[in-house]
């Protein structure tokens, strides 16, 4: 019997359309002898869908017009399973059974532990990062917090809120200056390059900072790395074992990559032995990064430290900076559901996009079974002693410490 793989995507976010661009180009390459596709789109309005219309790309070019031939649905866990119901009609039908969900969201609201904190709490088993894990990667600010117990390198950076910065900004201002201009001005919880500019000088740091805080209300401001070479490296696993990937050298006109640069202009996502839907790009890069292996092993080394840190699992891509002068790498980020599921680094060393897509979804259902081994609650219930009710409170005497 097929595990029926239930694939989310799409949801409230300035990155949805990455995220349909993304979970499409999956499905297609999911491996149809092993499981069942069920894709589950959620629209912008937050609205849940199901149908296998929604695994062609054209369709969402006009959803508004072609949603109606989709299901609304809801997601259930019930007694025999897990299923997604209809919303429609006055018998709630089940429309299809799922056995693991695997999210693939970018972005504030679900991809920032929003999903797996709810899949968990209806308990079906999911793939990739917990909540935890999809919470630091999410946050650019409490990442770094996170990174700076284990030692991790990464740029010179503050952070502030919005309404720091509109009742005073000077005591911010002071602190940017600290860095040294120019800065990297970005939303702390969003990807894709959204929202992020430079300032160059102080005269440019308001309307940088007013660009971002159209985004979100948590700002953070690093400093530029000299000479900047960024390469990315993916890593594949668990707390109990991870691989590698190839790692890949990120090339762009800008100052820094654009979300022009990595979704729109560049190379079209073209790659010997892989196919894409649509006119996706991955952007334009060289694989293997034109790097020694010096600093090739020390960049694997603090991919997979960042990723036991943050709490990760499933496929996570990292993003490193490197000074080309001085050779010296910082830790940029993870993407706890990156774009194209990194498949081209995987791709690079020998492992396809269905063998990648066929070892995250069992490591969800290890996860899975390895959490249900796990004490999550208790048998006994000590309401069953209690007497009095609400009136039996008042009779409660204060404990003084």
């Amino acid at each position: 019997m097929k595990i029926k793989v239930g694939v989310i995507f799409g949801g409230e976010t300035v990155e949805h359309e990455v995220s349909i661009i993304t979970a499409v180009q999956a499905m297609s390459y999911i491996d149809t002898d092993k499981y069942d596709i069920v894709p589950i789109y959620i629209s912008k309005d937050r609205t849940w869908y199901t149908g296998k219309m929604l695994m062609d790309m054209d369709i969402y070019k006009d959803f508004d017009t072609l949603k109606k031939f989709a299901k609304k649905v809801v997601l259930l866990k019930k007694e025999e399973g897990f299923f997604l119901q209809s919303t429609k009609g006055l018998f709630n039908k089940k429309v299809e059974e799922i056995d693991i969900a695997f999210p693939i969201v970018h972005g504030k609201g679900v991809e920032d532990g929003s999903i797996a904190g709810y899949l968990e709490s209806v308990g079906i088993p999911y793939v990739g990062c917990s909540m935890l894990g999809a919470s630091l990667g999410q946050d650019k600010v409490i990442m770094k917090q996170v990174m700076g117990a284990y030692d991790l390198p990464f740029p010179k950076y503050t952070w502030f809120y919005e309404t720091e910065y509109l009742e005073n900004d000077t005591e911010i201002l002071k602190n940017i200056k600290k860095i040294g201009y120019p800065v990297i001005i970005k939303p702390a919880k969003l990807g894709s390059s959204i929202g992020i500019s430079i300032a160059k000088t102080e005269k440019d740091i308001n309307k940088c900072i007013e660009e971002a805080i159209k985004y979100d209300n948590k700002i953070i401001v690093e400093e530029v790395i000299d000479n900047l070479l960024e390469v990315n490296c993916s890593v594949l696993g668990n707390y109990e074992s991870c691989d590698v990937s190839a790692t890949a050298e990120m090339l762009t006109k800008n100052d820094f990559l654009t979300y022009e640069d990595k979704y729109i202009g560049g190379a079209k996502g073209k790659m010997k032995g892989v196919k894409t839907p649509g006119k996706m790009n991955i952007g334009e890069m060289i694989i293997p990064a034109r790097i020694s292996k010096e600093i090739t092993d020390e960049i694997n080394k603090l991919a997979i430290t960042t990723f036991n840190a943050l709490n990760l699992s499933g496929v996570v891509r990292i993003d490193f900076l490197i000074n080309r002068k001085t050779n010296k790498v910082y830790v940029n980020e993870p993407n706890t559901i990156p774009g194209c599921l990194s498949f081209y680094m995987w791709n690079a060393v020998g492992k396809d996009y269905k063998k990648l897509l066929d070892e995250m979804i069992s490591l969800g259902i290890r996860d899975y079974k390895n959490n249900s081994k796990k004490v999550t609650s208790f048998s006994s219930n000590i309401l069953s002693t209690f007497t009095g009710g609400a009136k039996g409170l008042k009779g409660m005497k204060t404990i003084k410490k």
